[in-house]
């Protein structure tokens, strides 16, 4: 799976192939990640470096701008009740 992606890794860093594969699931697996999954681990991240939700909310929002697929954009109100329920 993804043999030139890998083959490309190889051959543009020092990783392995073993290692270049695991570097292709883990980002795979990164963006495989749902947007409701995305904003709930990203706020628990910020929460724990000690923001405060308005700088929390406001980093998730232009996070979600640079996500492989972009989601629809979502209002504060949205955020937070993927956060909150």
């Amino acid at each position: 799976m993804h043999d030139d992606l890998v083959d490309h890794l190889m051959r543009s860093t020092p990783l392995s192939r073993g290692e270049a594969l695991r570097v292709i699931q883990d980002v795979l697996a990164y963006f495989d990640e749902t947007t409701v999954e995305f904003v709930r681990r990203r706020h628990r991240e910020l929460q724990a470096q000690g923001l405060v939700n308005t700088e929390i909310f406001g980093r998730i929002e232009a996070d979600l701008t640079y996500r492989a697929v972009a989601p629809p954009e979502l209002t504060l109100r949205q955020l937070r009740r993927i956060v909150y329920g």
